[in-house]
């Protein structure tokens, strides 16, 4: 293993020890250091940001046994999870478990096969990984199949870490990798170009990150977001933004949206296909207002539509989203960060949902 300095051998670092509520959250500053193997790369994390990943793993929300919105247990779990296929990827989670999908920091240590002259390379982690597994959709999320970013150090494929060169801070690009990824492969998927777009959930993470990357595209921006919100979302390029709880046909008639990109789900979700032209395209990475939903079979084939559901992101993803982000064509959303150790109280803040943009963790100094 090749080093920049000598390196300590413990950290500090946020232990999920199985799921529940934010008391599964272990702080702790004793946590061995992660060495990297062939291929890998050891990072210094500048920063991490949350996402909702990180909550609907703790408290077990992909299990099929829940059928209720993720802030429903975001802050004390469930009591009837069924730990095994409570991970985004259907089989069970391993624990301990450091958590963490959004990763900025500097490489510091380099595996067997990775040259030494990565060291000092800041970089911008890939959340969803497909390296070393079969072809096809086959991925994992980082910080779920394996240790992630809400630690002082981590450590992954080298391929995975993706040099970025920025004047921006380590917290404004640790808003970034999932949200921003999730977008554009959601776009992507739905070959979204200049034509109209309905994002819901606009005022989070991703659906921030659609606004900003389908404006990008051409395309125009109808958001739902909550009353509050209109101002943030509209200052991040948004030609018109709705209350979340509108009547949509009402507010915008019948057949008159291209694409839907879907991050809430819920009650509300047959209004979505009824604003969708014949042939339109919907495309859902989330479902924060609850998985069930009631669908009419004759809209979806009387209107010829078509159904994206997008986790795996292909080839390219990642790296256009760092080259957007060196040559400034979006931007950061950051409402707040909080020192690592107040994790619980940043995921409590999280889940309230008050704010526009992304939360970011920051690990203690060296």
């Amino acid at each position: 293993m090749e080093v920049d300095t000598d390196i300590q051998q413990t950290m500090a670092a946020v232990v999920l020890t199985g799921h529940g509520g934010v008391d599964m959250l272990e702080y702790r500053d004793d946590v061995p250091l992660p060495e990297p193997q062939a291929g890998e790369v050891l990072i210094s994390v500048g920063a991490a940001g949350i996402n909702n990943t990180d909550i609907n793993t703790r408290i077990g929300w992909y299990s099929k046994s829940i059928k209720s919105a993720t802030n429903a247990g975001g802050a004390a779990g469930y009591e009837d999870v069924d730990a095994s296929d409570a991970s985004w990827s259907g089989v069970a989670l391993q624990f301990p478990r450091i958590q963490g999908a959004d990763c900025c920091g500097h490489i510091v240590a380099t595996g067997e096969g990775v040259s030494a002259s990565r060291i000092g390379e800041r970089v911008l982690v890939r959340s969803i990984q497909t390296t070393g597994l079969p072809s096809g959709y086959a991925c994992r999320t980082f910080g779920s199949e394996c240790d992630g970013a809400f630690a002082q150090f981590t450590k992954t494929y080298a391929v995975d870490a993706i040099k970025v060169e920025s004047e921006l801070s380590d917290i404004e690009l640790a808003s970034f990798p999932c949200a921003y990824s999730t977008a554009e492969g959601l776009l992507e998927r739905a070959s979204v170009t200049a034509e109209t777009l309905l994002v819901t959930g606009a005022s989070g993470g991703v659906g921030s990150a659609v606004v900003q990357l389908a404006k990008r595209r051409g395309a125009k921006v109808i958001a739902l977001a909550s009353a509050a919100k209109v101002a943030s979302v509209e200052a991040l390029g948004a030609d018109q933004v709705l209350d979340r709880d509108a009547d949509l046909v009402d507010s915008l008639g019948s057949d008159s949206v291209d694409v839907v990109i879907d991050l809430v789900a819920g009650p509300g979700w047959p209004q979505l296909l009824d604003v969708l032209r014949p042939g339109g395209r919907y495309a859902t990475a989330g479902a924060i207002a609850g998985p069930l939903v009631e669908l009419d079979v004759r809209s979806l084939y009387l209107k010829d539509l078509s159904f994206f559901g997008c986790t795996y992101q292909g080839a390219g993803i990642f790296e256009n989203l760092v080259s957007y982000i060196e040559a400034g064509e979006i931007k950061p959303v950051v409402a707040a960060s909080y020192p690592l150790a107040e994790i619980a109280q940043a995921q409590q803040d999280f889940i309230e949902k008050k704010h526009t943009g992304k939360l970011v963790l920051v690990p203690p100094g060296d």
